[in-house]
């Protein structure tokens, strides 16, 4: 409804300072002439709202301006009480902090919304926690919230994937949790953004010079962006192998990067044949051989023989040893 829209609007621009009238109608999944109708209904109304012309422009309030808006709908009400990651809270040093922020907020409300927001809490909780709490110990997690905060660089030693350490200077922008692991985002030197696992920045020191933060870096659209790259570059290896049908429901659980392709009829013989997909040949080895004879591959047949190779290798030491 454009009752609804127009608040929106307002919120946005008190919220952002300035937006342009495309950016506002991709926001709102409305065209730019009806945002355009819009400021116009906000200024007869007497929002004292103005447009900025030129490369920079684009609508804003005029400056001090603000409007108190307590109408929350009851969906807004719920949105904003979702439980938080308590494994994430509590890693920010934050725990007691939401708790205290949620109570003034529920205290704020009409009597007739307190039980809604309290029922909320208590029916949908999320927990990022692996079920093995396997943790990641990051020993310069303090240090590197506080320089997100202040801006400043730092000197880090950070341990790549190979084992080797390098030492950088970076200019800290964020910190991203995903699942229960943290990543921390930076740009060298040469303002080249990257993402570092904050588990192995095994030192971090602060040095006596701060940074300009861009102006038009966005956190969560970089992750989202990183992410999808680094998927769509992920290595691809397709096996097709045959199983007994008691194992299929198990091949959904496991901690190994292996995907379900496809799952075709049973065959003669009572086997499935399935096309599974791994990072690498490797992965698919160290897989397959774990369902020992209950699982045979089918394709590449180049893999099946080194698969055959290795279990003759294991079943010739074990005889050896005994």
């Amino acid at each position: 409804m454009r009752g609804d829209r127009l608040i929106s609007i307002l919120l946005l621009l008190q919220s952002q300072g300035k937006m342009t009238a495309k950016e506002l109608s991709e926001k709102l999944e409305v065209s730019e002439r009806t945002i355009y109708r819009d400021m116009e209904a906000l200024s007869g109304t007497g929002i004292p709202v103005f447009a900025d012309r030129g490369k920079n422009g684009g609508w804003s309030l005029v400056e001090g301006y603000r409007t108190n808006l307590t109408g929350l709908k009851e969906l807004e009400i719920r949105a904003l009480f979702i439980s938080p990651s308590a494994q994430l809270l509590d890693d920010l040093g934050m725990t007691k902090t939401s708790e205290e922020a949620r109570n003034k907020l529920i205290a704020s409300f009409p009597s007739i919304y307190r039980k809604n927001s309290n029922d909320v809490w208590n029916r949908i909780h999320i927990d990022t926690s692996t079920w093995r709490k396997r943790k990641e110990k990051i020993v310069t997690f303090e240090v590197l919230k506080n320089a997100i905060w202040k801006e400043n660089k730092l000197k880090v030693q950070y341990q790549r994937a190979d084992g080797k350490m390098d030492e950088r200077v970076v200019k800290p922008l964020g910190l991203v949790a995903k699942g229960s692991r943290w990543y921390f985002i930076a740009s060298k030197e040469n303002d080249e953004v990257r993402t570092y696992r904050a588990s192995r920045i095994k030192s971090a020191e602060p040095i006596h010079d701060t940074f300009k933060r861009p102006k038009d870096f966005d956190l969560a659209e970089f992750w989202r962006s990183s992410t999808k790259t680094f998927l769509e570059n992920l290595p691809s290896y397709k096996v097709r192998v045959e199983v007994v049908p008691s194992i299929l429901p198990r091949l959904q659980f496991t901690d190994r990067f292996v995907q379900i392709v496809e799952v075709e009829n049973k065959n003669e013989d009572g086997w499935i044949p399935v096309k599974l997909s791994f990072d690498t040949e490797s992965e698919a080895i160290a897989y397959i051989l774990g369902f020992a004879d209950q699982m045979n591959v089918m394709e590449p047949k180049k893999l099946h023989d080194k698969i055959l190779m290795m279990a003759e290798a294991t079943v010739a030491f074990y005889k050896q040893e005994n």
